[in-house]
């Protein structure tokens, strides 16, 4: 059984961290996904870098900015994942836009994310029509979960769709904005995220966007499986370096 299907039938809220690979320096990734696992986070979203990264904020814009001078490339983050399976045991997924994965090759791509260990892939840029024509073939064959994104302006005949080529979490995007632009959450987004538990899909649904604290946590996990820390979680090693991640995690749950 694939890590995340595991991890999602545990009874707790999922807490998942994304960061860019290659930030704040090129060999800091294995050492953060270490860290991460050791206090206590359940999945982990590795930022595959891109120089045009559509649905990023300022925060990420910039972290991804800057592991891109530091060298960072596909290959290099999969030189640096090839034993991560030897420390770490929780799901770990590649967030990353499809035209650096078109470039290596989708199949080579996820041929090599199953031999060292990575358990799916967010691709925001990879329309789900398309995957489903496509691709979804070839994710199956390595055993890959693939994660769609909905957002509050997506339709209920959409989600629907999306929900039936999905087999393990659905991304809730919290607002039609890029990540890190909000503070919290109003009646706006409750709603939302009611409407959609209220639709009762297959598949689990975790929150990103807008989460940055134990407030906000507990406010998307009301209704959710669990969310997703991106903006803060960088905005903490820019600030902090990756030797404090300990007090980051323990503020939030």
């Amino acid at each position: 059984m694939n890590r995340i299907t595991q991890k999602l039938q545990e009874d707790k809220k999922i807490l998942s961290i994304y960061f860019s690979a290659g930030y704040p320096n090129l060999n800091d990734t294995v050492q953060i996904i270490q860290d991460l696992e050791k206090n206590g986070v359940d999945l982990i979203e590795i930022g595959l870098p891109f120089s045009d990264p559509l649905a990023d904020g300022p925060t990420i814009q910039a972290s991804s900015t800057q592991a891109l001078h530091n060298g960072m490339t596909s290959q290099i983050l999969f030189d640096q994942l090839k034993d991560i399976r030897e420390s770490v045991k929780i799901p770990l997924i590649i967030m990353g836009y499809f035209n650096p994965i078109l470039q290596y090759g989708v199949e080579a791509f996820c041929q090599k994310c199953a031999a060292i260990g990575i358990d799916g892939l967010i691709i925001p840029d990879l329309p789900v029509d398309v995957y489903a024509d496509e691709y979804k073939s070839i994710f199956e064959k390595y055993g890959l979960i693939n994660v769609f994104l909905i957002t509050p302006q997506t339709s209920d005949e959409r989600i629907r769709f999306i929900d039936s080529v999905s087999n393990g979490f659905i991304y809730m995007v919290s607002s039609a904005s890029v990540t890190g632009s909000q503070s919290g959450f109003g009646d706006v987004q409750e709603s939302y995220f009611e409407r959609i538990s209220n639709l009762n899909l297959k598949n689990p649904q975790i929150v990103g966007f807008g989460i940055s604290n134990k407030e906000t946590f507990n406010q998307a996990t009301k209704y959710a499986k669990g969310a997703i820390i991106g903006s803060a979680f960088i905005k903490h090693l820019s600030e902090s370096g990756s030797s404090k991640i300990k007090d980051f995690v323990s503020e939030i749950r």
